[in-house]
């Protein structure tokens, strides 16, 4: 019996030692879960129209809760679209022959329960000067929808293109932390949830903008 007994406690004992081998490589080597990105280019497509460049984009945009706070306390956040038309040179660095910005405001207006987005070619000023666009939507999910689509946007002259040279397009989007205020500026330093951007390239074929 007294065999049986120690037995049983060797083989308790080895269990245990086992189990936590376990949580020991646990805690050094973690699961890690592939997550998936808040901010994805889904869609990038480039025409031509009246002897221009014009860039149509599809995002993929999920707002972290801490943007969605923000706003819903009635801080504006700011979105920027940058789109850069680059001439390859296999001599030299590639020349960039074109550049564009597209600065967004989003706004919550507690008193109306509307919100507020407004587009500008440059940084949006407190006064308003140089918005281009003004929207209002009944909810929050209607104007990310607006945020989220580009269409036609126009990002250079064909006289800007050089037929005889290949070139691409670099599309940036992201969250621009240097508009919040100082506080948020300061506390958002760091922060993933405020880390919110986005890039895709692609190949500029003249043929296809005719």
């Amino acid at each position: 019996m007294t065999a049986f007994i120690t037995h049983c406690w060797k083989n308790a004992r080895l269990d245990l030692a086992a189990l936590l081998a376990c949580a020991m490589l646990a805690s050094v080597w973690p699961c890690q879960v592939q997550a998936e990105p808040a901010a994805e280019v889904t869609q990038l497509r480039l025409e031509g129209g009246q002897d221009s460049v014009l860039l149509s984009a599809g995002l993929k945009l999920d707002l972290p809760m801490a943007v969605e706070d923000a706003l819903l306390k009635g801080v504006a956040v700011f979105f920027v679209a940058e789109a850069e038309i680059y001439r390859e040179r296999w001599y030299w660095a590639d020349k960039k022959v074109a550049g564009v910005e597209r600065h967004m405001r989003l706004v919550f207006h507690p008193l109306t329960r509307r919100w507020r987005l407004a587009v500008s070619p440059s940084v949006i000023a407190n006064n308003g000067l140089g918005v281009i666009l003004n929207q209002t939507f009944d909810s929050l999910e209607e104007a990310m929808a607006a945020v989220r689509r580009i269409s036609g946007w126009r990002i250079a002259d064909l006289s800007d293109i050089d037929p005889g040279a290949r070139h691409r397009v670099e599309f940036r989007f992201r969250l621009d932390v240097s508009q919040l205020p100082r506080p948020l500026q300061i506390g958002a330093l760091g922060q993933s949830d405020w880390a919110l951007s986005t890039a895709a390239s692609q190949r500029l074929v003249l043929e296809n903008l005719k």
